[in-house]
């Protein structure tokens, strides 16, 4: 008998002495403070940052940001006791205590991890840089250049981007904002499962999805070609973006076919637009501003300013084959 009270007295010690599961820091997400680590957060269950902490869905996009072919990994938090709204195509509202966690991967390597937090007066986005043990990942609020390889074998000086770019990428009217979880770039399977999770009120009806980009050999060109840009360019390209007074704008649902480029001369001409007279050429892609500036790694030129330091080789005649095709 006194074998077995010790036996249950070690039991009990070491249960006791098990930690807690992690759990996401509701307190660091809503607070003015800018945590220095990610792991003051508590979205991740391990300080590697590949196992999500309880109540962070991972999920993907229909066609994503390209950022020099690193690997991405997503995930959403919404706070107990709240849901997300959707509101048909667009952005999920996301209640103020949610997050967006982002992770950036190259070789199997984090790089860097960004996050989107609602607190009361909107959002604010911070970037955290991994150490090369991959056991933390420090805020970076100046932004961090990185020496690494693409998974195309180009050597390029990655950039972390700074608190102030994140806003200007993020920026609608003003006002820092989700860019990427819009319901037309989203999976219907994935929208079921969250709202069935009770953290979005209802699944969005959604009039024409984004297609997947692996799948884009069998999708309509315009489709994919249209997919890419909202996620690539549409943050900015739009009537309310941070290249509002270019009047171009390559949004998924805008249906002018002047505001998408067709026939239409840049607002500046400069070095930006080469020898070209026009955003786009219908049927003449080589003669095109826009893909004068998509494919160029010249600063002053390229296109998107910000999150790529080379060519995406595999958007790159999805692009040409739309326009090459329009009459």
């Amino acid at each position: 008998m006194r074998l077995l009270a010790a036996a249950m007295l070690l039991s009990a010690a070491v249960l006791a002495a098990k930690p807690a599961p992690r759990q996401v820091n509701d307190a660091a997400v809503v607070a003015a403070s800018f945590p220095q680590t990610l792991a003051e957060f508590g979205f991740f269950a391990d300080d590697a940052g590949t196992r999500p902490a309880a109540g962070v869905t991972p999920y993907r996009l229909q066609t994503p940001l390209w950022s020099d072919g690193a690997e991405k990994s997503r995930y959403v938090y919404v706070p107990p006791g709240k849901q997300a709204r959707s509101q048909g195509d667009g952005l999920l509202v996301l209640p103020v205590g949610s997050a967006l966690i982002k992770h950036f991967a190259f070789a199997d390597k984090l790089v860097e991890t960004r996050v989107l937090l609602h607190r009361a007066d909107g959002w604010v986005a911070l970037p955290y840089v991994w150490n090369t043990e991959q056991t933390e990942a420090r805020l970076a609020l100046a932004g961090r250049r990185i020496d690494l390889v693409t998974p195309a074998g180009q050597a390029i000086s990655y950039g972390v981007p700074n608190k102030n770019q994140c806003k200007d990428c993020h920026n609608l009217a003003g006002i820092t904002m989700p860019i990427g979880p819009k319901a037309y770039n989203l999976s219907a399977q994935w929208l079921a499962a969250f709202a069935k999770a009770g953290r979005l009120d209802r699944v969005p009806q959604v009039s024409r999805r984004i297609p997947l980009w692996e799948d884009r050999a069998s999708a309509p060109v315009a489709a994919a070609a249209r997919g890419y840009l909202d996620a690539n360019c549409a943050h900015c390209h739009n009537p309310q973006g941070a290249a509002s007074n270019s009047g171009l704008y390559l949004g998924w649902l805008e249906q002018d076919s002047l505001a998408l480029g067709v026939n239409k001369r840049p607002v500046a001409a400069g070095r930006g637009a080469g020898s070209h007279e026009f955003d786009i050429v219908p049927g003449e892609p080589d003669h095109s501003i826009l893909v004068y500036r998509f494919t160029s790694t010249e600063g002053g030129v390229a296109m998107p300013e910000l999150g790529r330091e080379s060519r995406d080789s595999a958007a790159e005649p999805v692009i040409r084959a739309w326009i090459a095709g329009m009459r």
